[in-house]
């Protein structure tokens, strides 16, 4: 791939077609106030995004969810956590379905807090990575550093929820929930995953041993695409992050570079609603844009990291999509990102309520990228 320049980048955000403005309601009305935008702009924005991109859930919480620790092993990590596991049940017109959400806590060090902050991760890659033994440890999910610093750290295999084949939806969640018709808005693969980090929030808001007021959900890839549209719908996570999620996660379309609408729907044709397939080529047609999908997540916590290899995700429309959403914060009480100007590598930003890095090398979640996500935490912890 051709490397991005390492050092301070600038914008050109006049090369590229006008964004759509994430302050004006479809009538032309200007919002201008946090009230506007909690009745009207911010519901309006969630529709446009089921209605194109996302797709509609037919269920929110179960009426009949399950949550059931299964397994309580105290004295995990040289005596520095307890691992929980817990099966999360639930049952639809389609059969029933099962998560299982692997939980650890801190139960000592300097940093220990309780009921402690936590890490929610998406895991898009093998189970191996989350091995819930510790026998095989993974910078895709450190969780061993994570206790360390006084988080718990929690996950759950995001195929477990649904496949990630195009498999015309006859399996997991959509499957069990679907009943037997489609339509051009019926959710995608990328919402059901989403779904199911609510799920694990369900949980985490009932175990005493977590701050459910402190949350964070994280994702990687199409992993970041899943917690940016969880984040973005439901207000219970503190902080959202997206690592390296390019077209349809945190990179604006319009002027994107690499993975476009057309490339990301014809390889992944089951990640979204079949209507997103209509803006192929003409993503100036779309009346949002990611960076309205980061302001979503207003007033709360959201953040961005980059790959400076990572051509495909485009990098720059990454970084816009903060620069965009940064009014929104503002009208909100918020600062944003704070900046204008592309950081150079390894060099993030922290001060506002969104954060940004930059990290050198290709498209990965690495131990520099969770040290700087939880720097983020540890400033905006209190």
């Amino acid at each position: 791939m051709k490397k991005m320049a390492e050092g301070t980048g600038k914008m050109h955000h006049d090369q590229r077609p006008a964004l759509p403005d994430p302050l004006v309601i479809s009538s032309g009305e200007r919002v201008t106030s946090p009230g506007m935008w909690t009745r009207k702009r911010r519901p309006e924005l969630l529709e446009l995004f089921r209605a194109n991109i996302y797709g509609r859930a037919p269920v929110g919480r179960p009426a009949d969810l399950r949550l059931e620790v299964t397994s309580l092993t105290p004295g995990m990590m040289g005596g520095r956590a307890t691992r929980k596991q817990v099966a999360l049940t639930y049952e639809g017109p389609g059969g029933k379905g099962r998560m299982d959400l692997l939980l650890f806590v801190p139960t000592s060090g300097a940093k220990a807090k309780r009921p402690a902050p936590t890490f929610l991760f998406l895991c898009n890659r093998s189970p191996e990575n989350i091995d819930p033994t510790r026998e095989r440890k993974s910078a895709f999910w450190p969780a061993e550093q994570i206790i360390a610093r006084g988080y718990a750290a929690a996950t759950f295999y995001l195929p477990q929820v649904a496949p990630d084949r195009h498999d015309g939806f006859k399996n997991g969640v959509h499957a069990i929930f679907d009943g037997r018709r489609r339509s051009n808005d019926s959710w995608g693969t990328i919402a059901a995953w989403a779904w199911g980090a609510s799920r694990a929030m369900d949980y985490l808001g009932t175990d005493p041993n977590i701050d459910a007021r402190r949350v964070a959900v994280v994702g990687h890839s199409r992993g970041g695409k899943a917690a940016l549209w969880a984040g973005a719908q439901d207000e219970r996570f503190w902080l959202v992050v997206s690592n390296n999620s390019g077209s349809t996660g945190a990179a604006v379309a319009r002027g994107k570079k690499g993975e476009t609408i057309a490339l990301i729907n014809k390889n992944f044709p089951h990640w979204f609603c079949e209507n997103y397939k209509r803006y192929g080529g003409r993503e100036s047609e779309l009346p949002i844009d990611q960076h309205d999908l980061i302001a979503l997540i207003a007033p709360r916590l959201a953040y961005v990291a980059s790959a400076s290899e990572d051509d495909w995700a485009d990098p720059a429309s990454e970084f816009l999509s903060c620069v965009k959403a940064e009014p929104v914060f503002r009208l909100l009480g918020r600062k944003g990102l704070g900046v204008q100007e592309m950081p150079g590598a390894q060099k993030p930003l922290h001060a506002g309520s969104i954060g940004y890095h930059l990290r050198t090398g290709r498209h990965d979640l690495r131990l520099y990228d969770w040290n700087r996500f939880m720097d983020f935490a540890d400033r905006h912890l209190h």
